[in-house]
């Protein structure tokens, strides 16, 4: 008993002695000295130590952003030591599908690699400060430490950091909420707002199963795709930047829009629709300028939808004399403050040097799709191979797009009028769109049966109509070729009498001179 009370009378006197001499250390040293002192105090540590211990904070150094190093270290743990952890915290991530399991504060695990055993703990300091107005203010900082034998020091940071965060951003990746993203209009951004683009979740249900497209055309785009995916080392090999392009061009209603979600479910990638139009800041560092909205994360898609409409980039480019009969007309006309307000400041030349210029190595894996429905109208330069590498034809509903829709819609595979619908849609041209609307039971009361007739008297009317169209068409041909032959015959007519008259004039003349 009297050795117990022995023992913490010691322990007592040594914490109190501790205490003092801590707070003679503070009240009377100077900093700057408590700075050198502190810094040899740890040198001496480190030698005394055979361990290695790397911080990696939770915030960049201007403390605003999260960092992307912590944020793939802490993916790594929670699924590669996870299990092992005793105190586990969830949290409800914005980027993310589903919760987050993470190690809570103060916690450690272990983890090996390649035979070597390592320590991750999770740390938290509570920092005060006092604000200007004399109130004290706390704030959290967060970090984890890594703590190893110094002997495998090269192979850590060499090989195992390395690995950490390939593996941790492969799985966040893997694990976050796929958005749709849309650029903000730089002349209306606020400073509340998110910054260059706005997003929503992205949960189209578009399938290549889903699409109406000829299933051999659809196996070609998918086998496409996935060369694309894994061919990272190939295009670093050839010297290209990881970025493909896709023009996809055809009529109304053929599925362009469809493709595009469809792409970026086999894929599973962001879309950053890109409308040109808002695009008005031209200053080269403008964060609204063209090539840096082109910067997006890897795993995206930038599309570029009706770009015939976007802009006035079609057509051939215009020689020297065009363009100053066009610049004087230009300036002889008044335009309208409205008018001038809804035209973009981004120009071919731009749009080139950003989706294949220097700009467009700043990002991996990246797909451009432009999407038009008059492909004729285009700038060759605009869609040339480089640029827009695969050129896919969204064309009309045929037989075997048919047999897709049949089965989304009406889930059946055969008809006894599939043979008279095959024969219609071959001679007919008519959009997927609008076959898919005929298709839709429109109560609850039309089943398959109903549906199936509807679409063989639409098809059937749709071609009445474009026979029609064609006879007229006709018509107006032969018309119009009979106005131009009359109007041929009869310039050659008074051709002829010009001539006569020419000629009786020279023979009278000759016979006076006689």
């Amino acid at each position: 008993m009297l050795g117990t009370i022995a023992v913490w009378g010691i322990t007592a006197t040594t914490v109190s002695n501790i205490m003092l001499i801590r707070a003679v250390y503070s009240q009377y040293i100077p900093r700057h000295i408590r700075t050198q002192l502190e810094i040899y105090f740890y040198k001496l540590l480190g030698w005394l130590s055979f361990y290695v211990h790397i911080k990696f904070n939770e915030h960049t150094e201007e403390g605003l952003k999260i960092s992307e190093n912590y944020d793939a270290i802490r993916n790594y743990l929670s699924t590669n030591t996870a299990a092992r952890a005793q105190r586990l915290k969830a949290n409800e991530s914005k980027n993310s599908k589903s919760l987050v399991l993470s190690m809570d504060d103060h916690e450690e695990v272990e983890d090996v690699f390649n035979g070597v055993k390592v320590k991750w703990h999770s740390n938290m300091n509570e920092i005060q400060r006092q604000s200007n107005y004399g109130r004290n203010t706390s704030y959290e900082r967060r970090f984890f430490t890594l703590t190893f034998h110094r002997r495998h020091r090269g192979m850590i940071i060499e090989s195992y950091i390395a690995h950490v965060l390939r593996e941790g951003k492969a799985i966040g990746l893997r694990n976050r909420e796929r958005k749709l993203y849309t650029n903000n209009s730089s002349s209306e951004w606020y400073p509340w707002r998110s910054g260059k683009w706005s997003n929503v979740p992205f949960h189209h249900p578009a399938t290549f199963e889903t699409l109406a497209m000829d299933p051999e055309k659809k196996e070609r785009i998918k086998k496409d795709l996935v060369k694309f995916s894994k061919g990272k080392d190939y295009y670093k090999k050839v010297g290209k930047p990881w970025k493909r392009g896709y023009l996809l061009f055809g009529p109304p209603g053929t599925g362009k829009s469809t493709m595009i979600s469809a792409i970026a479910n086999f894929l599973d990638y962001d879309v950053y629709d890109l409308e040109l139009t808002t695009v008005k800041a031209v200053p080269p560092m403008d964060p609204w300028h063209l090539p840096m909205l082109l910067d997006t994360k890897g795993k995206s898609i930038v599309v570029i939808e009706d770009i015939d409409c976007s802009l006035d980039l079609t057509g051939q480019r215009k020689t020297k004399k065009e363009e100053d009969e066009e610049e004087d007309k230009e300036k002889k006309k008044e335009k309208k403050k409205g008018e001038d307000d809804k035209k973009s400041k981004v120009t071919l030349s731009g749009l080139l040097n950003s989706i294949d210029g220097l700009w467009s190595a700043c990002s991996d894996e990246k797909i451009i799709i432009f999407t038009t429905n008059f492909v004729d109208k285009l700038d060759p330069a605009l869609i040339r191979r480089g640029r827009m590498d695969n050129h896919i034809e969204m064309s009309y509903c045929r037989f075997e797009a048919f047999k897709v829709l049949a089965k989304n819609y009406l889930d059946i595979e055969s008809h006894e009028l599939y043979g008279e619908i095959k024969r219609l849609l071959e001679e007919t041209d008519m959009s997927p769109a609008d076959v898919a609307e005929t298709l839709m039971p429109k109560s609850d009361e039309e089943d398959a049966d109903v549906c199936i007739k509807r679409l063989v008297k639409t098809v059937e009317e749709e071609k009445e109509k474009a026979r029609k169209v064609a006879e007229e068409e006709e018509k107006n041909k032969a018309v119009k070729k009979k106005e131009v032959e009359a109007e041929k015959k009869k310039t050659e007519e008074e051709e002829k009498k010009v001539k006569g008259s020419e000629e009786n004039g020279d023979l009278s003349e000759k016979n006076g001179t006689n």
